[in-house]
This record gives structure tokens, C-alpha cells and sequence, in this order.
């Protein structure tokens, strides 16, 4: 008997465990609802809405088959055992997770187990991460290989095994807490087809040119983001289908086909990205706790401030796209890059924050939470990895630039709502004490001074340049840039 225990690969096509499972005989699909997993401070509701439609997706594609989903609550090794003592023995397939730190260690611990009870547990790369990697050099010949592999094909037929499941629990049960969540995107196979589709079609012929807007965005990037972070669609589906269509479009001579073309080759490369970011926390899974470089520990922490933290959380720093950009997020799930680093920066260097702080409380917000790419990216961001230039964002130039006319400002504080257009940005620069929105709670060029002074003494302590260069050869990237070498993975977004 063969088990594929489903856990952020919530599809049939593409699925290298499945389809082996299911030529060897009886299959069982097992998904397990895991009661602890989301008592984690990166865990929230939110994300178990995108999951329970992807739940309901592929219990329908399996039905198809023949077969029928299993769901069990608990968690996974006492699972495990359970169904071994209903059924007897059984072979184990899954995907290898990249996950957080509980998950990590959950695998540790069904590895254990399964040594324990003589159980083969047969494990698949995901995407273009790789286990046990020996040389990062090599690693991204080992990822174009897989994205070039053919996708592999759904089982024509599951054999099932005849076994008790747990009903799936409701959006809305009390495991998953209680946190007012907005709007979810909606999830699974279905919707994930019908998002590349659009994004290829139509969507993408503006993707660079919107992707820093913070209200615009949402319509031009590809939003699938939490279909591949939950892998309702693998991220080799989405590269083959993206360079069918710029083949589609490659003896078009015409402008709008050049541009369309020359944005999908920017997607792709933000695609590579992401592959790249998971990687260093499948190499050091400590980044989601530790610096990577170890000189930045102990910078911040001693002067974290909860009056603060609490007003980035809720948007009431007094800087309007700050503001308007962590209401955003509480209300829909998600944000384009450029806010995001916004935010992290702001957090990080105006407001001093510790990352370990800010990093959780994002996860919880994102729809699309991969913790590969969430803390390599807050670490990048609040400048703590010695390999990457420290990018301070300054919110009023970014006001200025991304919402000129303050129309997503005004859409998500609505206390700016009737502010004339010249004061939107900087509304403390208009003489009017009856103004519902409160003073800047830090002065920026203060903060960053400060900051800067403090990043800089870490940088010339003894012996930083000899550790930056080993997190580089652990963890850096291998392309060159001709101009900005960080430039890509700053402007990473998918």
C-alpha cells in the first residue's frame, strides 16, 4: 500500500509521488490537518482559506480518478501510526518541504518514525530546490534541467484504499484561530490555470511597467504567487507555459508583441528568483531565526519598541503609504515587492524593529507566505545578511513616485480622503489642526542616520569581510550583472 501524504503540493498534474506511487498499486491520498502547525506565530486563517478551496480542488480532480481524499486531524507521526495499525504496512511518498521551522522539525520526526517502523519514505524534489545540495555553483544548470523536464502526467486510474477520514474542517473552525482575515484570493487547480491563463493571454503586457504601483499591480503581476507557494501548480507548468507563449510571439514584429515578450522574459527571471531564495533556507534553516551574518545579532533587539511595532502593524505611523499599505495588506492578502521592502524597511531601519518581530506578523497577512522566500527577503531587506547593499526605501519618495496623485493612499486611509492633492503625501505640511490622521511618529531622515551609523560599525568590525564571503559562497547568488548586482533580487515579485 502506498500513501501520498499531500502537503504544499495540492495538485494531480506534475506530481512525481503520485504518479510512482500509483504504479506500484493501491494508493491512498492523504492530507493531515496538523493542530499544532497552526498554533505557529506565521500561521493564520488566511492561509487555511486559500487551502481548504485547494482541499476542494483536488479532492474533485481525485474523484475523478477514482479515488477519495483522505483527511485526518492530528498530528502527523501519531497519524501515521494510526493508519499503520489500521492498515499495516505501507510505503510513504511526498514532495520534500522547504518549510518553516516547525515543519522542519516535523519531518525530522516522521523521518525518525518511519526508520523506527521500517516504512520506505520516498521523497521528490519540489520545484527547483534542491536537497543536499553539495555546491551552489551548480545549482541553477540542476534547476533549468528540471524546468526543461517534461511534465509529468496524471494517473490514469488510483486504486484506493478503503480507510475512515475525518471531515475537512470549515473555513471557520476554531483551529485555525480567529483573526479578522479580508479578502482571501481564491485557491486551487481551477483557479490557478484560469490566473496563468489571463496573466498569459492579456494581464502581462504591462508587468513591468506596473509592477512597483501599489494599487495597478494587483491586476498586472501574475498573482500566483499562493498557488505556487501551496502548489496548486508547479512552477516548471508555469515556465513551459510561458515560453509556449513567447514562441507564440516570437515572429510577431510588431510593438506591442516586442514588449509583451520582453515582460514575460522578466517574469521568467523573477521565477528563477524564487527557486533561488527557497534554496537558502533548504541550506541553512536556522535564517529564520539567526542572521546570516552574524554580526548584525544583537543590533536591534534591546531597543524593540511595542508602542511602534503596534502602529506599523495597524497603519497609524503618519506616513500615508506606509499607512496605506499595511491597511492594504490586513484587507486583501497581498502587496506588490516594492511595498513590501517599503514596509520591511521602514520597519527595520525608521522604527528600529527587529526582524524576528516583523517577520511573523507579515507571514500572517500574505496569502501567498513562502518562509524561503519571507525570511531570506526580511533578512535581505533589513539589511542583516553582510552579502547584499542595504537599500533604505524613503516612504515619501516613494509616495511621490508609485501613487502620485495619492489614489490608493486615499482608498485605504480614508481619513486623507478630502486632503488636497498637493498635501497627500506629506499631510503635516498643511495648517490644519482639525486633521483626523496623527503626526509622523518617527522623523525619517533622523532614523536613517541613526541607522546608517549603526550598520556601518558592524561592517568594519574585525573579521566581517572573511564572514560575508562564506554566507556568499553558502548562500549568494552566481549571476552577474553588468550594472546593479542586487538590482534582481530586489525587484523579485511574481
Amino acid at each position: 500500500m502506498n500513501i501520498v501524504w499531500f502537503k504544499r503540493d495540492l495538485r494531480i498534474t506534475d506530481h512525481a509521488p503520485l504518479f510512482e506511487a500509483a504504479l506500484l498499486g493501491k494508493v491512498l491520498p492523504l492530507y493531515i490537518v496538523e493542530p499544532e502547525f497552526w498554533k505557529q506565530p506565521d500561521a493564520s486563517r488566511r492561509h487555511w482559506h486559500f487551502i481548504h478551496d485547494s482541499l476542494i480542488d483536488l479532492s474533485k480532480e481525485l474523484a475523478f480518478m477514482g479515488a477519495s481524499l483522505i483527511i485526518r486531524i492530528g498530528e502527523a507521526v501519531e497519524v501515521l501510526q494510526q493508519i499503520k495499525d489500521e492498515l499495516g504496512f505501507f510505503a510513504l511518498w511526498s514532495h520534500e518541504e522547504t518549510g518553516n521551522a516547525w515543519t522542519y522539525q516535523r519531518d525530522l520526526a516522521v523521518q525518525s518514525w518511519c526508520r523506527t517502523h521500517n516504512i520506505n519514505w520516498h521523497e521528490f524534489p519540489t520545484n527547483g530546490v534542491v536537497r543536499r545540495l553539495t555546491s551552489r555553483d551548480g545549482w541553477a544548470n540542476i534547476r533549468d534541467k528540471r524546468m526543461a523536464a517534461p511534465i509529468i502526467q496524471v494517473p490514469q486510474q488510483l486504486a484506493q484504499v478503503s480507510v475512515r477520514t475525518h471531515d475537512l474542517p470549515s473555513k471557520h473552525h476554531q483551529i485555525f484561530g480567529i483573526d479578522s482575515i479580508g479578502y482571501v484570493q481564491e485557491g486551487g487547480r481551477t483557479a490557478a490555470i484560469k490566473t496563468l491563463n489571463s496573466f498569459l493571454k492579456e494581464r502581462g503586457r504591462n508587468y513591468m511597467q506596473t509592477i512597483s504601483k501599489p494599487g495597478i499591480s494587483a491586476r498586472h503581476c501574475s498573482r500566483l504567487s499562493p498557488h505556487i507557494s501551496y502548489g496548486t501548480i508547479s512552477v516548471r507548468e508555469i515556465e513551459q507555459a510561458t515560453k509556449a507563449k513567447l514562441l507564440a510571439l516570437q515572429d510577431n514584429n510588431d510593438q506591442d508583441a516586442f514588449y509583451f515578450r520582453k515582460n514575460l522574459h522578466a517574469f521568467l527571471s523573477r521565477m528563477a528568483w524564487h527557486c533561488h531564495f527557497i534554496q537558502k533556507l533548504e541550506q541553512q534553516p536556522d535564517i529564520e531565526q539567526c542572521c546570516m551574518h552574524p554580526a548584525f545579532e544583537g543590533m536591534r533587539e534591546p531597543y524593540f519598541r511595542e508602542d511602534y511595532f503596534e502602529a506599523w502593524k495597524n497603519g497609524h505611523t503618519g506616513y500615508p503609504l506606509i499607512d496605506a499599505c499595511m491597511r492594504s495588506l490586513h484587507e486583501n492578502g497581498w502587496i506588490t515587492f516594492r511595498m513590501r521592502a517599503m514596509l520591511v524597511s521602514f520597519a527595520s531601519y525608521d522604527l528600529w524593529l527587529d526582524w524576528r518581530k516583523t517577520a511573523p506578523f507579515l507571514a500572517k497577512l500574505f496569502t501567498d507566505y513562502e518562509a524561503g522566500i519571507h525570511y531570506s527577503q526580511f533578512q535581505m531587506q533589513s539589511g542583516v545578511t553582510g552579502i547584499n547593499a542595504v537599500r533604505i526605501y524613503n516612504p515619501i519618495k516613494q509616495s511621490y513616485e508609485h501613487d502620485p496623485a495619492g489614489k490608493f493612499i486615499r482608498r485605504y486611509v480614508p481619513e486623507l480622503k478630502s486632503i488636497p492633492d498637493k498635501f497627500i503625501h506629506e499631510p503635516w505640511m498643511m495648517a490644519n489642526d482639525k486633521l483626523a490622521y496623527r503626526m509622523p511618529i518617527i522623523d525619517h531622515a533622523a532614523a536613517i542616520k541613526y541607522a546608517r551609523q549603526e550598520i556601518s560599525a558592524r561592517r568594519k568590525q574585525e573579521g566581517f569581510s572573511a564572514e560575508s564571503r562564506e554566507v556568499n559562497k553558502k548562500l549568494g547568488s552566481r549571476k552577474k550583472s553588468a550594472k546593479k548586482p542586487d538590482s534582481s533580487q530586489l525587484s523579485f515579485d511574481i
